[in-house]
């Protein structure tokens, strides 16, 4: 009876935020996680640069430049195809590639104040394996804060929960001053998701841009710097 009522409520919740995100005109129920989150945390402020990463269907970038502003600047970056949406640059291309990040490089112009990251992997339905994949894209995640955040910029993205999660933690701390894993009331109970919150970037472990990379070493310049998955 228990799991038959946690289940009701699960739907009920997930129904909840999807009639908001229309009723609100957001693009997606999870455009509210990250209003919940950045009410609790005040990551965005008007007039920051964001990126945001697995940014399809737009729900993240759309909350960022209402926060940002007019006066701010927001790159959403997916392999799918977004629809436009005013005041955000998107970016069709895998984030794991060197094309893509130089593309990247090339809109940002520069450094950035927030890097945000939903990215999720294609579920396999192996619990393990969609961990270490969900892993392996923050380690992505957390090389583009090598290369393009702010020092005391701020990063904001998901994982799903699992053994290696310590190992993404350690290259955290020792890259923020501080590091919060969190949920926000948006997700499912259910779910194996967190937020992790870092704030403080150090700029310790900066790396030279991509191209500056290819013209002095020939090799592939875009690796990710956060360990073996």
């Amino acid at each position: 009876m228990s799991d038959l009522h946690d289940r009701w409520v699960e739907e009920r919740r997930h129904e909840y935020y999807y009639k908001l995100a229309k009723k609100e005109g957001y693009r997606s129920r999870a455009s509210f996680k990250l209003l919940q989150l950045d009410e609790k945390y005040s990551i965005i402020r008007e007039g920051d640069s964001v990126v945001d990463l697995g940014a399809c269907p737009g729900g993240w970038s759309q909350v960022a430049y209402e926060l940002a502003g007019s006066e701010g600047k927001v790159i959403g970056v997916d392999l799918r195809y977004i629809h436009p949406l005013d005041g955000v640059d998107f970016i069709i291309g895998d984030i794991t590639e060197d094309a893509t990040m130089i593309r990247l490089l090339d809109m940002v112009g520069g450094k950035v104040d927030v890097v945000l990251s939903d990215m999720a992997p294609n579920i396999a339905g192996h619990y393990s394996t969609d961990h270490a994949r969900s892993i392996e894209l923050c380690t992505y995640a957390v090389d583009v804060c090598d290369r393009i955040l702010k020092k005391n910029g701020k990063l904001a993205m998901k994982v799903f929960m699992g053994d290696m999660f310590g190992m993404l933690e350690k290259q955290l701390k020792s890259r923020f001053r501080k590091v919060i894993v969190t949920s926000p009331a948006a997700s499912r109970p259910t779910s194996s998701e967190v937020y992790v919150v870092c704030t403080g970037f150090l700029a310790a472990h900066n790396v030279k841009p991509v191209r500056e990379i290819k013209e002095e070493k020939n090799e592939p310049a875009f690796k990710p710097k956060g360990g073996n998955i």
